[in-house]
């Protein structure tokens, strides 16, 4: 019945679809490094505009080709993740997130928030550098289990954090690239694993018609440990994002099932080559208040 009701939603946005004239004319067919905020899982560079407020759901599924897939409808039985927020452009430059994700493990009931600042940007808008910090906290049920990560023995072991500088440039006028040196810090954590985390995102967005774009993005956690290598996997996502009036569409392929960096850096252990990726998908919505 949620589904039914949230594509009714959709269909009743429809006569918006149609609109041409949000941020692309016939002669720049891109005035943007991005057409969002978002990649795949992570941020790019792009700010929201002043006094524009986000309404954003995500949705991530099972995994699509490992053995017996097909009994969940290649995952689309499953749901591994959802994340409803509200963001909003304070100005230009800055802007400020709230959002609550289901969890997709070990954390469940994942809240985050996030502040965001563009401190440069070039005058023809073809280099931006951004500083983005994030935090995040569980308010799950603590496990009983001393030894698990998710017995909350003090408040402060359910808060992780995690902050990044986003530099893009557009290297041509259908393809920009993103490098994203960033770190992240958990208070509790494994005796095997690191609190400190550092890691290196690379994205890749490549126009390919008047607004939609495919993306590409990869994390590389900096200083794994060989507990981690056994454990898990670095994120990699492939995305398509459609631009139309007020709205944007993600369509997504990843590796990972939680959603936030506090879930999908530290905690991603499916594998491309197994056939453990998955598809998702985001509906963004902004309103001018």
């Amino acid at each position: 019945m949620k589904y039914l009701l949230f594509y009714m939603f959709l269909f009743s946005l429809s006569p918006l679809l149609g609109q041409e004239n949000w941020d692309f004319d016939n002669k720049e067919p891109q005035k943007k490094l991005f057409l969002d905020t978002r990649a795949v899982n992570g941020h790019t560079a792009n700010t929201l505009e002043e006094k524009v407020l986000d309404f954003r759901i995500t949705h991530r599924f099972g995994e699509i080709a490992t053995p017996q897939s097909y009994r969940t409808l290649f995952g689309f039985d499953n749901s591994t993740d959802i994340r409803i927020a509200l963001e909003y452009g304070i100005t230009e430059k800055l802007m400020v997130g709230f959002g609550r994700c289901k969890g997709a493990g070990p954390y469940l009931e994942f809240w985050d928030t996030f502040l965001k600042y563009n401190f440069i940007s070039s005058s023809d808008e073809n280099f931006k550098a951004t500083l983005n910090t994030k935090l995040f906290y569980s308010s799950m049920a603590s496990s009983s289990d001393i030894s698990s990560i998710i017995f909350f023995d003090k408040a402060i072991h359910r808060i992780s954090y995690h902050s990044e500088i986003l530099l893009a440039y557009q290297v041509h006028q259908k393809v920009a690239i993103q490098l994203s040196p960033g770190f992240s810090y958990r208070n509790l954590t494994n005796a095997e694993d690191e609190n400190l985390l550092l890691d290196l995102a690379s994205t890749a967005k490549v126009h390919l018609f008047k607004k939609v774009s495919l993306m590409l993005e990869h994390f590389w956690i900096i200083n794994a440990n060989e507990y981690r290598k056994e454990s898990y996997q670095n994120p990699f996502g492939i995305g398509i994002e459609i631009n139309t009036f007020a709205h944007v569409f993600q369509l997504n392929f990843m590796n990972s099932k939680g959603l936030g960096a506090g879930q999908f850096i530290p905690f991603t252990t499916s594998n491309w080559s197994e056939g453990e990726f998955r598809f998702g998908f985001t509906i963004a919505r902004k309103f001018n208040l």
